[in-house]
């Protein structure tokens, strides 16, 4: 069932991105653990912090700001969100289009929530 009121489409969309700024790559499904983090590589990987966008339409969308992650050779397919920059509190996960680095490298995402 989709949300029909617009306010609480907003509410929501905004307790969701109150939650966590932080945001990780995968090799694989997190489940609901956050199983499968990168690691490893120089320079090393580490969860970087988006910035979540203030709305000034009722649509109950979030985009976050793009997020530059460097990681060593892999196959990446989420991204996850957590509640701090290590250890914290897995939060929720999104599959990303497969991404695979023979090398070294870096990954751009841009986080966004949508309210339906």
């Amino acid at each position: 069932m989709a949300i029909a009121v617009a306010t609480t489409k907003e509410a929501l969309a905004d307790a969701y991105i109150a939650l966590g700024t932080w945001v990780s790559l995968h090799t694989g499904d997190p489940s609901t653990t956050g199983a499968n983090e990168a690691t490893g590589g120089s320079p090393a990987y580490a969860r970087k912090q988006t910035t979540w966008s203030a709305d000034a339409v009722d649509d109950g969308v979030r985009a976050g700001t793009e997020v530059t992650i460097d990681v060593p050779a892999g196959t990446y397919t989420y991204m996850g969100f957590w509640t701090a920059s290590t250890s914290g509190t897995f939060l929720d996960k999104c599959a990303i289009t497969s991404t695979t680095l023979g090398a070294q490298g870096q990954i751009k995402v841009t986080p966004t929530y949508t309210q339906s």
